[in-house]
């Protein structure tokens, strides 16, 4: 099975190509070049792999949750690429992705800055191949996260930890055997959910991807944005 995966959903740009369980990717750290880098990544992508489109069986997209413009150019990208080729998608969380980057098999709090004194935050087992969820995910105050109840230490991971002067690493330091403030979800691991998902049949058509945003107020965010600037 061959896949292309796009994640754009934070400050990182990345995509990877998975053709029959190798991955090949492009990442980098680069905010607002999302969308002059990503198309031309797959391709540079494709060509290196020496395949063509027509080999591909479905398009993955990074869902969210994290940045507004991110994640609504990520879906349009790919629901592009899926309309254009009739493939279906594989909607993949990011806070899943992000919980690929702990660095081994374990329970794993993923956690983005969500700017405006909050964090996207979701809980994982880690496991030898993937993740497994284990609670919803949702948009808080980092004094406001809560770890689900039971034994053993969390490791968390993600540009969360670091928000607000890391309260939530703060909070949470004792329950934590490792945190990677630094971690940034990566189109790598965001196909390899995607095969997963594609094993267990969850491919949808292009027109049914909706964007995970978690905030009920997005356009409200925008123009509060709009107002700052004006009033600089």
């Amino acid at each position: 099975m061959n896949l292309i995966a796009f994640e754009t959903s934070t400050e990182a740009c990345s995509v990877a190509l998975w053709r029959d369980g190798e991955v090949l990717e492009r990442f980098e750290v680069a905010p607002r070049r999302h969308a002059e880098l990503a198309l031309p990544w797959a391709q540079a992508l494709l060509a290196e792999a020496g395949m063509a489109r027509s080999q591909l069986d479905a398009v993955a997209v990074g869902r969210g949750p994290g940045a507004f413009t991110g994640v609504r150019l990520g879906i349009a990208l790919a629901q592009g690429i899926a309309l254009a080729l009739d493939l279906p998608m594989l909607p993949v969380s990011t806070l899943a992705a992000l919980a690929m980057r702990a660095p081994a098999p374990g329970k794993v709090l993923a956690a983005i800055d969500a700017r405006m004194g909050e964090v996207y935050v979701a809980a994982f087992e880690r496991t030898a191949v993937g993740v497994e969820p284990l609670g919803t995910e949702s948009v808080l105050a980092p004094d406001a996260v809560q770890l689900p109840a039971g034994d053993g230490a969390w490791q968390g991971v993600g540009t969360g930890f670091g928000a607000m002067e890391g309260v939530l690493q703060s909070r949470l330091g004792a329950a934590l055997s490792s945190v990677d403030a630094g971690a940034l979800p990566g189109a790598g691991d965001l196909a390899r959910l995607a095969a997963l998902a594609w094993a267990r049949g969850e491919q949808v058509p292009p027109e049914l991807v909706e964007p995970a945003y978690l905030r009920d107020n997005v356009a409200l965010t925008l123009d509060q944005q709009r107002a700052l600037h004006a009033a600089r």
